[in-house]
């Protein structure tokens, strides 16, 4: 065991006499790790709002289309639904998007939740009666609003409507309630200038998450010009749009990759003629070859992990604390109209360990086998080159 440290020991000495060439490694290797790592942590973030959002979602919402465009529903047809066997609740819900002059951010404004539980109060209430509303904290934030204050909103009518604000919320998801508007459905009827008898879309509840096919073909069968969307169904768009955005990212720093794989092969295809006598020396004084492999494998690996690390520290960095500045625009795409949100930050502890893998392994390989081409020679040799 005292062997082994004194071999380490040797080996964090013979990357300080090397600093400034390690230094460059380093800087090269950590650019890399940290421009994979910082697509992984966005995305793998983005994708777990995402289910948390989903999680509360219906197993399918109705909604009515013209033209291939969404178009209000009639709420008559809520009444059909419920009489298809296998289906539980069946709720009109009521909401849209109000676009904010004043501070250039895009609100959903949305009619109470009903039995939607991923929506916590961090103070105050729901609205309870007309004139209330409850808002994310992005929107608390961003119109400086809070409970007991005021929230201005201009109607379809193009007239300034005063609520009060009963509540501040979140909930497991930043982007589900970041952004919201909560009023009680009288008044987002009144707001929108809702046409009588239609609801924006109409969610419904099915017993038998098995039959939730069957439900939507029936649905389908029943009212031709709706669109019945399964739970599943958004999950996999979700999937893929995060999935395209980073994948695309990914190309992007396709160069990174390819200036590391440079790296690893100009370290595999040879060592200097400075380590070469270095080797040559410590084998002529004793060293075995598994002694002078140890030593390479040991600048190698503290070489790589250190740069590993400082990688992953500088996407974790980059994504949670700057807010992911130069990705956010090119990964969430739309989101730069909503108010700011933080992401919560998410480890994927199998994705650092597969990263990890992939990035320390190639290049301790790489170190260790030219070392063991020389390790193998005669020493003599070896230092005359």
């Amino acid at each position: 065991m005292n062997k082994h440290f004194k071999i380490l020991e040797y080996a964090l000495s013979s990357i300080a006499r090397r600093r400034f060439k390690n230094i460059a490694i380093i800087g090269a290797f950590s650019f890399t790790v940290s421009a994979l790592s910082t697509v992984l942590f966005f995305t793998g973030s983005l994708k777990t709002e995402a289910e948390n959002i989903l999680a509360a979602a219906p197993d399918l919402m109705v909604q009515r289309t013209r033209a291939g465009r969404h178009e209000l529903i009639p709420v008559d047809y809520a009444e059909q639904i419920q009489k298809i066997p296998g289906v539980g609740e069946v709720t009109p819900r009521y909401w849209g998007y109000y676009y904010d002059t004043l501070t250039r951010a895009n609100y959903t404004v949305t009619g109470l939740p009903g039995g939607n539980t991923s929506l916590k109060l961090v103070e105050g209430r729901l609205p309870g009666a007309r004139g209330e509303v409850a808002i994310g904290a992005g929107v608390a934030d961003i119109r400086k609003s809070e409970t007991g204050g005021e929230l201005i909103l201009i109607n379809s009518r193009f007239k300034g409507v005063v609520y009060e604000v009963v509540g501040v919320f979140s909930s497991e998801s930043v982007l589900l309630t970041n952004d919201l508007v909560v009023l009680g459905n009288d008044d987002i009827i009144d707001f929108f200038d809702f046409p009588p008898g239609t609801a924006t879309d109409i969610a419904v509840r099915v017993y038998n998450s098995g039959e939730v096919q069957t439900v939507a073909a029936k649905i389908k069968k029943l009212f031709p010009d709706t669109r019945p969307i399964t739970r599943s169904e958004l999950v996999r768009t979700y999937d893929m749009v995060f999935n395209w955005r980073s994948g695309m990212m990914m190309a992007v720093f396709s160069g990174a990759i390819i200036a590391f794989c440079i790296l690893a092969w100009d370290k595999a295809t040879g060592i200097s003629a400075e380590e070469k006598r270095e080797i040559g020396i410590l084998k002529a004084i004793g060293w075995d070859a598994s002694d002078v492999l140890a030593l390479k494998f040991w600048e190698g690996f503290i070489l790589s992990l250190t740069s590993f690390l400082l990688g992953v520290t500088g996407g974790f960095v980059h994504v949670y604390f700057t807010d992911s500045s130069l990705l956010a625009p090119v990964i969430k795409g739309w989101s730069v109209l909503f108010p700011e949100f933080h992401l919560t930050p998410h480890l994927d502890l199998y994705q650092l360990f597969v990263l990890g893998f992939l990035v320390i392994t190639p290049y301790v390989v790489s170190t260790i086998i030219p070392a063991w081409k020389a390790a193998i020679t005669d020493p003599d040799t070896v230092m005359r080159g």
